[in-house]
């Protein structure tokens, strides 16, 4: 497609749209692990925890969903239609992404009840933990793919 054009400017628009709801439920998924992280100090019985655990899982996997079955494509098919190819940004990116959604979805099987979330509680912070440093980097690549596939377009649709 020549850039420019009503349709491409239509498309890059949509894809717009797309990742702006997409970041909104990341920075859900954020305050989220911060509110859970907050309450830390209290004791398993009688608080909300396991409640906010699992909104955090079902937000997790939404996030992660949306990510590989609907943006990462979004932006690859952009970029295509751009003429670009950008496929050694995303063969580099990706496997590293893929790989925090593999800890996501254990985090997710591990702690997706409240029974579960009760039997794990030892392990809970340690691995809110863990799962918080690989999104904070998973956060990054992604912002790197955004950038590269679709904020670079800007000014070409403008």
């Amino acid at each position: 497609m020549k850039t420019g054009t009503p349709q491409i400017k239509q498309h890059w628009t949509e894809v717009q749209k797309y990742i702006d709801t997409w970041l909104n439920e990341r920075q859900s998924l954020i305050l989220l692990m911060c509110a859970v992280d907050g309450l830390r100090e209290y004791t398993p019985e009688g608080t909300p925890v396991q409640v906010k655990i699992q909104a955090f899982c079902e937000l997790l996997m939404d996030y992660v969903s949306a990510g590989h079955f609907e943006i990462y494509d979004k932006l690859i098919q952009e970029a295509e239609e751009f003429g670009e190819d950008r496929s050694p940004l995303v063969n580099d990116l990706y496997p590293k992404i893929n790989m925090s959604t593999e800890l996501a979805l254990r985090f997710n099987e591990k702690y997706e009840t409240q029974e579960q979330c009760e039997e794990q509680y030892a392990e809970l912070w340690k691995d809110m933990s863990l799962i918080a440093e690989h999104l904070s980097e998973r956060f990054e690549m992604e912002d790197q793919l955004i950038n590269a596939l679709h904020d670079c377009h800007k000014d070409q649709v403008a």
